[in-house]
C-alpha cells in the first residue's frame, strides 16, 4: 500500500477482525455495529458531522464529497434525514447498511491490501473470503496500538484512541495482543476508552464512540431475544 493512501477507521477495524491467512472474521458478533461506530467516528473526526449541543443530535456540515463512496453514503444519510437522530440511532442505521463488511473489505482489495476469494461452507454454500496480501498496513496499525496501550502518553492521537476503544469493546484486541499482557494494562485501556488520554479535539468523537459501543454491545443480544421469542 502506498503511504499516500491512508486507511479509514472502519478499514483499520476490519483488518484487526480478519484472520490474515484464512480471510475470515475472528470475532464477528458485534462487527457490524462496531463498523457503524467507526463510520460515525470517522465523520466526526473529519468534522463532516457534529453533535447538537442541546439534544446531541447528529448534524451534517455542508462539505463537498470525499470521493469515498461508503463514507459519503453515511454522510448523506445524516444530511438527508427528515428527522434528526442521536449517535445511538445513527450507529444502528449504519450497521444495517447492506453488505457493510463486504463493502469495507472490497475497498481494502482495491487498495491492494486484501484479496477476494470464494470459499465453501459445508462443501455446499459459498462465502466471500478476504485473505491479506499486504501485511504492512496492519503491522503499522498494530505497532500504533502497541505504543498507545503499553505507554502512559496523556495526549494520544485521536484516531488511535477511538480505534482502541472500538476494538476493545468489539473484543478484537485479543486477536492482536496476548490476553495476559492486556490484563496487565487494564487500567491504561480503561483510561483510553473513557477518553482521558486524548486531547479536547477528540472528545466529541470519543463521546459518540462510547454511545456507539453501547449499541454494539446491547443490540445483538436484543435482536437475538426478539428472534427467539417470535
Amino acid at each position: 500500500m502506498r503511504a499516500s493512501t491512508p486507511l479509514h477507521l472502519y478499514e483499520e477495524l476490519l483488518l484487526l477482525a480478519l484472520r490474515d491467512e484464512e480471510g475470515t472474521i475472528a470475532n464477528g458478533g458485534m462487527l457490524e455495529f462496531a463498523l457503524g461506530g467507526a463510520l460515525l467516528s470517522e465523520l466526526l473526526l473529519q468534522e463532516r458531522v457534529h453533535a447538537d449541543s442541546a439534544e446531541k443530535h447528529m448534524k451534517a456540515r455542508e462539505l463537498k464529497s470525499s470521493g469515498v463512496e461508503l463514507l459519503d453514503e453515511a454522510w448523506r444519510m445524516i444530511a438527508d434525514a427528515k428527522h434528526m437522530a442521536d449517535a445511538k440511532n445513527w450507529v444502528s442505521r449504519f450497521a444495517q447498511i447492506k453488505r457493510l463488511r463486504h463493502r469495507v473489505a472490497e475497498g481494502l482489495c482495491d487498495k491492494g491490501i486484501l484479496r477476494e476469494e470464494e470459499g465453501k461452507v459445508l462443501w455446499v454454500f459459498t462465502r466471500k473470503l478476504y485473505p491479506e496480501v499486504n501485511h504492512a498496513p496492519e503491522d503499522e496499525i498494530v505497532e500504533r496500538l502497541h505504543r498507545a496501550i503499553f505507554s502512559n502518553d496523556r495526549d494520544l492521537d485521536p484516531r488511535t484512541a477511538v480505534l482502541i476503544a472500538l476494538a476493545y469493546h468489539a473484543e478484537l484486541l485479543q486477536n492482536v495482543f496476548p490476553r495476559k499482557e492486556l490484563k496487565e494494562r487494564k487500567q491504561r485501556i480503561a483510561e483510553i476508552v473513557k477518553g482521558d488520554a486524548v486531547g479536547q479535539a477528540a472528545q466529541e468523537a470519543m463521546e459518540a464512540m462510547q454511545t456507539a459501543i453501547l449499541v454494539a454491545c446491547i443490540m445483538p443480544g436484543m435482536m437475538a431475544a426478539v428472534v427467539s421469542s417470535s
